[in-house]
C-alpha cells in the first residue's frame, strides 16, 4: 500500500496524464464503433455492436495502460529510488504487487471515462452492484496482469529504449489477437489458438457479461476470472524474482 500511495501521489500531481489517456478510448467508440457498426453480418450475439465493443476498448485502455508500466522500474532504478526500496525489509513480492496496484488505479480512471462515453452514445450497461464490483475486480485484476508482465519485460531488458521497442511490439499484437473487437468465431484456426492463450481475450470476455444489460460471456466469467488469477500469481512469482536484479 505504501509503494502504490507514493505512486498515486505523482499521479495526483500530474492530472493531465489521466486527461491525454483519455482521448484514445473516446476515439476508438465515436470513430471505429461508429463506422463498424454499420458493417452487416456481424455476429455479437445479438448485441450491437458499439455495445459488443465498448468493453473491448476499456479492455484495451488497460492493456496500454498497464503495459508500458514497467518503464518506471527502470526510471526508479535510474534516479536511485529502486535501490531504497530492495534494502528495505519489505517482500519483493508487495513491491511488485505495489507497482500492480497503482496501474489498477490509473486503469479505473479510464473506465470512468469509458463509462460517461457509453452512456453518452446510448450504449446499454447495467449498474446493478454486483455487476459493477466484478468489474472493478476484473479491471484490477487486467491491469495486475499487464502491469508484472510489463515489469517482468523491463527487468530482462534493462533499458528504457529495449523497453520501449518490445512494448511496442507486442500490444497491438495482444489487442488484435483477442475478442476486443470482433468475436472469437470469426478467427481463423491458428489467430483462435492465439487468442485462447491471450489474458486479453478473458478479460473482455467477462467484462462483456458485466458491464452490459444484455452482456453474455461466451468463456464463462468464473473461468475468465480463474484464468487471471492464475496468470497474475505466476506473473508476480516471476517479478519478484527478477525484481532486485534491476538494482544491479
Amino acid at each position: 500500500m505504501a509503494v502504490a500511495d507514493a505512486e498515486v501521489a505523482k499521479l495526483w500531481h500530474d492530472p493531465m496524464e489521466l486527461l491525454t489517456r483519455a482521448i484514445q478510448p473516446v476515439l476508438w467508440l465515436l470513430l471505429f464503433g461508429e463506422v463498424m457498426g454499420r458493417i452487416q453480418g456481424l455476429n455479437t450475439n445479438g448485441l450491437p455492436y458499439l455495445d459488443f465493443l465498448a468493453p473491448g476498448i476499456l479492455a484495451q485502455s488497460v492493456l496500454f495502460i498497464a503495459i508500458f508500466y514497467g518503464i518506471s522500474a527502470i526510471w526508479e532504478r535510474d534516479m536511485g529510488v529502486l535501490q531504497r526500496y530492495l534494502v528495505s525489509p519489505t517482500p519483493r513480492s508487495a513491491l511488485v504487487l505495489g507497482k500492480a496496484l497503482t496501474s489498477a488505479v490509473r486503469a479505473l480512471s479510464q473506465a470512468i471515462v469509458v463509462y460517461l462515453v457509453s452512456l453518452a452514445i446510448g450504449i446499454t450497461l447495467t449498474f446493478e452492484p454486483l455487476h459493477l464490483l466484478g468489474t472493478v475486480l476484473m479491471i484490477v485484476l487486467g491491469a495486475g496482469v499487464f502491469a508484472t508482465f510489463s515489469l517482468v519485460i523491463a527487468c530482462i531488458v534493462r533499458t528504457r529504449e529495449r523497453f520501449m521497442g518490445m512494448s511496442q511490439v507486442l500490444t497491438m499484437p495482444v489487442f488484435f489477437a483477442s475478442n476486443a473487437i470482433y468475436p472469437l468465431d470469426l478467427m481463423p484456426a491458428w489467430l483462435l489458438v492465439v487468442a485462447r492463450i491471450n489474458p486479453l481475450t478473458y478479460e473482455v470476455d467477462a467484462l462483456r457479461a458485466l458491464m452490459l444489460r444484455d452482456g453474455v460471456a461466451t468463456i464463462g466469467v468464473g473461468t475468465d476470472f480463474l484464468v487471471l488469477l492464475g496468470i497474475f500469481a505466476a506473473l508476480v512469482a516471476i517479478a519478484a524474482l527478477l525484481y532486485p536484479r534491476m538494482g544491479r
